[in-house]
């Protein structure tokens, strides 16, 4: 209430000096006219010194006389009829008062309205980053994240039948007999996963994590941490980041854990911590990769809250099919749809073999090989990529993102 009470009295203050001064018509303790008058007096006087001494013709010095003379009746006149307003129109002036006092206070109203923050306190940064370490100190674990937030059980996906229902329930059944069956567990995680059951998909990740110890890779705790994210609705727990910090130490450049740091930070209202994740992640990826859009959406306002003037790097077509081209190719003969996929496929490896190309038609050959299910190509083509852009950082991060994305950096 005091921030109202304050920039209201600004306000009318501010109002009242312009509508003073429109009122008055004048600055000084002399209205305007009477300078007018003591320069005409002046100029008298020097036409008069300059005829006298020859510098301007008797003729000319009469006219000049004349001249300024009249602009003295003039001002002397506009003096006698203005008295103390020297001729300042009165409707016009409370007219320019009003307009005044009116687009003082509506046009900051306004002003306010877009660019501020009706009913937030002055926060300060320093106050701003305590808070955050005060949320951050304050977040729940998985468990209870889930039990809040989570969207609990969830019915099959629709059209999914009962054969297959039954043969998810005698996997769960194998894998409980056989708990260090690595490949049991991966299936397991999947097939959880795709009937929205997430956290017992988080779980069966969990064991698989922790079966495999230090052998466990950055996919794999990237994948720990998505689930435990979906399974909480998108809240990400302590146990969840301590997950992207895992994957992260073993591959600094893991996308999907770089995606979902940048959106810790953010939870955390940490937008200065998040802008450089998340703009280094938007550099790095090839265009059809799934975190793309969210962060092109987000990335402009994050920039801004960070204090940062951000410019996202214009959308590149690349050559080679890209996930929207095989979507494309949705309704089409499964034998025609294979044969145009993997003709574009062919002629983007033939290019690459031949003339060479920028990381980013790499990285796409990549995904398609990904995509159509052929790892041991997706496999070969990182190898050669790895060795083709070998002292290059910014490429190779590009090449690793596609090929976390194909499972095949393992």
């Amino acid at each position: 209430m005091s921030f109202w009470i304050i920039a209201a009295a600004l306000a009318i203050g501010t109002g009242l000096l312009l509508a003073l001064a429109a009122l008055r018509g004048r600055a000084g303790a002399e209205p305007p006219v009477s300078y007018d008058l003591r320069v005409y007096r002046d100029q008298l006087r020097e036409i008069e010194r300059d005829a006298g001494r020859g510098v301007i013709a008797d003729g000319d010095a009469e006219r000049l006389r004349a001249e300024v003379s009249r602009r003295i009746l003039a001002a002397d006149a506009q003096l006698r009829a203005g008295g103390a307003t020297a001729g300042q129109p009165r409707i016009a002036g409370r007219a320019g008062a009003l307009v005044a006092m009116v687009l003082v206070a509506c046009g900051g109203l306004a002003l306010y309205a877009a660019l501020g923050a009706p009913g937030y306190g002055d926060m300060p940064l320093a106050a701003r980053i305590a808070a955050s370490e005060t949320a951050r100190a304050e977040r729940l674990g998985q468990e209870a994240a889930e039990a809040r937030f989570g969207p609990g059980e969830m019915a099959p996906p629709e059209g999914t039948s009962q054969e297959h229902l039954e043969l998810v329930e005698q996997l769960r059944k194998v894998v409980a007999a056989r708990p260090e069956d690595q490949q049991g567990l991966r299936f397991l995680v999947r097939s959880e996963a795709a009937l929205g059951r997430m956290v017992a998909a988080r779980k069966a990740q969990e064991k698989l994590v922790a079966l495999r110890g230090d052998a466990a890779s950055a996919t794999d705790h990237a994948t720990l941490a998505e689930l435990m994210i979906e399974a909480a609705g998108g809240y990400i727990s302590t146990d969840a980041a301590a997950a992207l910090r895992a994957a992260l130490e073993r591959n600094p450049r893991a996308p999907t854990a770089r995606f979902y740091l940048g959106l810790w930070h953010l939870q955390l209202d940490r937008p200065d911590l998040a802008f450089p994740v998340w703009r280094d992640l938007l550099e790095d990826s090839t265009p059809d990769a799934p975190w793309v859009p969210t962060i092109r959406a987000e990335i402009g306002e994050i920039a801004q809250r960070a204090g940062v003037r951000y410019t996202p790097p214009e959308e590149s077509e690349g050559r080679g099919p890209s996930a929207a081209d095989m979507e494309a190719a949705g309704d089409m003969d499964p034998e025609a749809r294979a044969a145009m996929i993997r003709g574009m496929v062919s002629r983007l490896s033939e290019r690459l073999a031949t003339e060479g190309g920028p990381p980013e038609d790499w990285a796409r050959l990549i995904n398609a090989y990904g995509v159509m299910g052929e790892t041991a190509q997706a496999r070969r083509i990182w190898t050669e990529a790895r060795e083709t852009f070998g002292g290059d950082a910014r490429a190779l991060g590009i090449l690793r993102t596609a090929a976390e994305a194909a499972g095949v950096t393992e």
